[in-house]
């Protein structure tokens, strides 16, 4: 696929941006967005891609799945949700295994579909007017899009418990106290604060980034001593790489390093 019915979609360099793009219809997710949602990250999944952007054009960041395209398939409804939810996870899926980063932010409204979409990000950008609601069980249905997974990581059982069956919704600030986003910024605040994040990660070093992906997504599965020594295996592949040289480098004479594909970056350890 190179156009998207339901995506807009720009790759420019090491940056690539994805923004939902069905505003009348709330952005809610249909058979169409989840195919090209899997076709998108797929083409996100390539060396030299450092930061990938995903986001929604209009007031809404995802309300969900679009439930008249549900009922409405001539391949039944079962059939029709089943291939939606696959498509959805090979988009998850891919977006999490990739090198580059992930961040989401969220303009608008989250719910169902929506909020598991926004939970995926490495890093949450929320608008102050975001919202966050489950919403699954008033349509009789049960969470997909990895939320069974990660929000029990980030916030509890307890808390999860919470969400799924009583679908409290949560304003941007409480999504915040809960560990649910990184940062909650003004409405007009989203797009520039987006921005200054992507140009500082795409002048880090790419093989860093993705080894922080790698352990961070191992570290619930696995033992203490496996957990260290995919660490051990990991630091000395970075350490003997170009960027890990360079990075050394440029640390140990005070200069900035210019890690492959950036310019000059301010060497401080944050």
């Amino acid at each position: 696929m190179t156009g998207y019915a339901t995506l807009i979609f720009d790759q420019v360099g090491p940056i690539t941006r994805i923004a939902l793009n069905r505003p009348a219809e709330a952005n809610c997710m249909n058979d169409v967005m989840t195919r090209e949602l899997a076709d998108a990250a797929a083409r996100c999944d390539v060396a030299g891609t450092k930061v990938v952007v995903l986001t929604a054009v209009g007031r809404f960041f995802c309300a969900g799945g679009d439930l008249r395209a549900m009922t409405a398939s001539p391949l039944g409804t079962r059939g029709f949700v089943k291939g939606m939810a696959d498509d959805l996870h090979r988009a998850v899926s891919t977006f999490a295994r990739m090198d580059a980063v992930l961040i989401t932010a969220v303009n608008g409204v989250a719910a169902g579909g929506g909020f598991s979409l926004a939970l995926i990000g490495d890093l949450v950008l929320a608008a102050e007017s975001a919202s966050f609601m489950m919403a699954y069980t008033k349509a009789g249905l049960s969470p997909d899009g990895s939320s069974s997974f990660y929000l029990p990581r980030l916030i509890g059982i307890r808390r999860t418990q919470e969400l799924m069956l009583t679908n409290r919704r949560l304003s941007a600030h409480e999504a915040l106290q809960w560990g649910l986003v990184t940062e909650v910024v003004p409405d007009d605040e989203l797009g520039s604060r987006t921005d200054v994040l992507v140009s500082d990660l795409a002048a880090g070093a790419t093989g860093s980034a993705a080894a922080v992906k790698k352990l961070l997504l191992m570290s619930f599965s696995n033992g203490l001593e496996e957990q260290m020594e995919i660490e051990g295996r990991l630091i000395a592949e970075c350490a003997g790489s170009a960027d890990g040289r360079e990075g050394i480098d440029a640390f140990l004479a005070k200069r900035a390093a210019r890690f492959a594909g950036t310019g000059p970056v301010d060497p401080v350890v944050r």
